[in-house]
């Protein structure tokens, strides 16, 4: 994987503690109006009732979804690595078994002298 696309991906990436830090912001029980960060929670949340709390139970929802699909794209870019590094083990390998090759020549050459 290029430099600059591994950069990409890792700015895309957000720690999943940012994402559930959003979550603790309610003040109260959920979906019951405003919050703590000195601003309404929205109009529907302003009301509280059945529509706050289902409010803030698709807000978790959907904090959830973006945590796993945070978690799945961290999996599969580990995964890239791992291939990467064994793709260049394998290369680092065949390169020392050409060198010992090219020693045990040397000395087989020098053992006839």
């Amino acid at each position: 994987m290029a430099i600059s696309t591994r950069l990409a991906t890792m700015r895309l990436w957000r720690p999943v503690s940012a994402v559930v830090t959003q979550t603790r912001c309610f003040a109260g029980e959920p979906g019951s109006g405003a919050g703590m960060g000195g601003g309404t929670g929205g109009t529907i949340r302003d009301a509280g009732g059945a529509f706050g709390k289902m409010e803030q139970v698709h807000e978790a929802q959907y904090i959830h979804k973006l945590q796993q699909e945070q978690l799945k794209n961290l999996k599969r870019h580990h995964d890239e690595e791992i291939e990467a590094h064994e793709r260049e083990i394998g290369r680092h390998k065949e390169s020392i078994n050409r060198l010992r090759k090219k020693k045990q020549q040397i000395d087989d050459d020098h053992k006839d002298h």
